[in-house]
């Protein structure tokens, strides 16, 4: 029986697995990294370090399953997106600590590129200046404002980009050029789902687009080149020496992929660090006018590419991990349903966890974290109830959102949404799960493999080598786990949505 193995490197740790063409786990390891935070909004990873872990859990891996790399028919990554990093081309050493997506270092960048003054020609000005050529906003999470902050930060970095001599590129270019050589001839590429999360490649052409490295003074010689998301790539080196790289997908395409969403109308929600939804619109390539994201939802080789509608939510996981690491109030995140269900319901206290400010579909990075409703019968119990909760009511958001967008997807369709495939590792959590079905109103939906990204990124490059004859097969590999149904009266419903809407207001306008 043939094996496909995948790398998931994710927002706080790196993971390698290996199925077999059933789809089912036969090994598996695993390593977190630290997050560093070295000013208020600024966030950090070490690039070696996640090179260093991806490295050691695929050994880790093989050797639990009895395997080595012969036994692999290919491999696959996906990755955290937007996440960039620079790094010598001849040493293949970072040349500043990786920049995370959640980070708002370049929010200057962002503010002087959505001014007035900033456009040519009379084109659309303020957030929307590049989304019809993009899919995005301008925003801190995407990786261009990003590059253009290092370039001017970075001693030396711009004359070495200019040359050719550094690179800029995101977790998956970094991690594809050292898997296949690195200095000694390592593929310098990104493919089309990771190349759409940097405001810089246009959408329709799947390139770089001159004009927005341009306005964002990036120079070309510094970026990979723009690959399919399945078909080879590469040659691995190293544990993996031999083994094709065939599919790499960002992390949220790769779970899209992974839950069977291969078909315009599909959707899925992704609860991981941030959370994420998004829906399958074919080939057709559908404007936001309701504050979501544009997207590449992968690339066949030799196949036009496919496109998505996403809400992309920066805080979900990361706030329990708040919750745990900085006010103490849990030893572990696996503790926050218990503590939730201490209380009935959350004693009209609301958390908008807006860190970072407020992603889709508000897009307001002046917004801060507020907790609202407070009175001395609140406790513990209802903090980490409106913890969990406002995972929930942000999807809400963005599930509104996108029904309004998806007007004549799938054939006019839309976005009739009987049920919500989601996975990621908060859909362990039951009492989230049964509060969104009550906020959404249908039917949530658990896969038997809750980790749908990584298992993605695996279908995605068997599919490239023939272990998986088509979509189809893959699709057929999906399994239930878990459904939750709603139980909630409408007119509840209504109440708590109102209120968060309320909270929501009160953090805006304050950075």
């Amino acid at each position: 029986m043939a094996l496909v193995g995948a790398i998931d490197q994710g927002t706080t740790s790196t993971r390698f697995l290996v199925v077999d063409e059933s789809g089912t786990v036969v090994a598996s390891a695993q390593r977190p990294h630290a997050q560093h935070f070295p000013r208020p909004g600024w966030v950090e990873h070490d690039a070696d370090e996640i090179l260093a872990n991806t490295w050691a859990v695929v050994a880790e891996a093989l050797e639990a399953g009895g395997l080595v790399a012969g036994d692999l028919a290919a491999v696959g990554i996906t990755n955290q997106r937007e996440t960039l990093v620079a790094w010598d081309r001849t040493t293949g050493r970072p040349l500043h600590p990786a920049i995370v997506w959640q980070d708002v270092r370049s929010a200057d960048i962002v503010d002087r590129l959505a001014s007035p003054g900033s456009n040519v020609g009379g084109s659309v000005g303020g957030i929307d200046r590049f989304r019809a050529t993009t899919g995005l906003p301008l925003a801190t999470y995407f990786s261009g404002p990003k590059m253009t902050w290092l370039l001017g930060e970075v001693g030396g970095l711009r004359a070495a980009a200019e040359a050719g001599d550094a690179c800029l590129g995101t977790i998956d270019a970094w991690l594809l050029w050292h898997l296949t050589g690195g200095p000694d001839g390592g593929r310098f590429a990104t493919d089309v789902t990771n190349a759409s999360r940097t405001l810089l490649m246009d959408l329709a052409t799947l390139d770089w687009d001159p004009e927005l490295l341009a306005a964002m003074d990036v120079p070309a010689a510094a970026l990979p080149e723009i690959v399919p998301s399945i078909g080879r790539i590469g040659t691995c080196v190293g544990p993996l020496a031999g083994v094709p790289v065939s599919g790499v997908l960002g992390d949220q395409q790769a779970a899209l992929f992974g839950q069977g969403c291969h078909e315009a109308g599909r959707a899925k929600n992704t609860y991981g660090t941030g959370c994420f939804l998004l829906l399958h619109t074919g080939e057709e390539i559908v404007p936001s006018t309701h504050g979501l994201l544009t997207t590449v939802a992968a690339q066949v080789a030799g196949r036009p590419a496919t496109y998505a509608l996403e809400g992309s939510v920066a805080m979900a996981g990361a706030t329990v991990q708040w919750l745990r690491d900085e006010l103490g109030l849990i030893d572990d995140a696996a503790e926050v349903e218990a503590l939730a269900r201490s209380v009935d319901d959350n004693g009209d206290v609301y958390l908008v966890p807006a860190f970072s400010g407020l992603f889709a579909p508000h897009w307001r990075p002046d917004a801060r974290g507020a907790m609202v409703g407070l009175t001395r019968f609140a406790n513990r119990g209802h903090l980490a109830r409106a913890v969990l909760e406002s995972t929930a009511f942000q999807v809400h958001e963005v599930i509104e959102a996108m029904r309004a967008d998806a007007v004549g997807v799938a054939g006019g369709a839309g976005l009739d949404l009987a049920e919500l495939r989601v996975d990621g590792g908060m859909v362990a959590n039951e009492l989230l799960m049964q509060f969104q079905a009550d906020l959404l109103d249908v039917d949530v939906v658990r896969p038997v493999v809750g980790e749908a990204t990584v298992l993605g990124a695996a279908y995605a490059a068997g599919l490239a080598e023939g272990v998986w004859s088509d979509e189809a097969e893959v699709r057929d590999r999906w399994q239930e786990g878990g459904r939750w149904s709603p139980t909630m009266p409408d007119a509840e419903r209504t109440r708590l949505t109102d209120r968060w809407s309320q909270a929501v207001q009160r953090t805006l306008d304050w950075a």
